[in-house]
C-alpha cells in the first residue's frame, strides 16, 4: 500500500492510500496555516477508517514542489520522517531523491524565496 501527502493545496492537506496504481481511500483536511498539527493525526484516521496500520504502507509518496514554503517543508519532512521510521521508500512527484546506503530522503523545491519576515516599510 501507497500513502500520498500532499500539503501543496492551499490551506488544505490531501492524503490519498493507493493500491495497484489506483486509489482506495482519501481524505481533503482543511489546515491553513495548520498543517504540523494535523498532518500526523489525519494519516492516522485516514489509516483507522479504512482499518490498516503504518506497517502496512509499503512506500510514501510526497508532493515536493510548490505551495508556501512551511507547508512544502511540513510535508516533505513528515514524509520524510515516516519513511525512515517504517524503513521504506519516500519518493517526490519532482524526482530529487537522495538515497543513502539505509535510506532515501527527498529534497524540497521552492518556487520562490521563503517570505518569514515582515518587510521593512520604505
Amino acid at each position: 500500500m501507497i500513502l500520498s501527502i500532499n500539503t501543496n493545496d492551499a490551506g488544505c492537506i490531501i492524503l490519498a492510500l493507493k493500491r495497484g496504481g489506483r486509489q482506495v481511500a482519501g481524505k481533503k483536511i482543511k489546515a491553513e496555516r495548520q498543517e504540523a498539527e494535523k498532518l500526523l493525526p489525519a494519516v492516522e484516521a485516514l489509516l483507522k477508517n479504512k482499518k490498516r496500520s503504518l506497517k502496512q504502507i509499503k512506500k510514501i509518496e510526497v508532493a515536493n514542489r510548490g505551495g508556501s514554503f512551511t507547508s512544502l517543508r511540513v510535508g516533505v519532512v513528515t514524509a520524510n520522517a515516516l519513511a525512515y521510521a517504517l524503513g521504506i521508500d519516500v519518493e517526490g512527484n519532482k524526482k530529487s531523491k537522495a538515497k543513502n546506503k539505509k535510506f532515501s530522503v527527498v529534497e524540497p523545491f521552492y518556487d520562490r524565496e521563503p517570505e518569514i519576515t515582515v518587510r521593512k516599510k520604505k
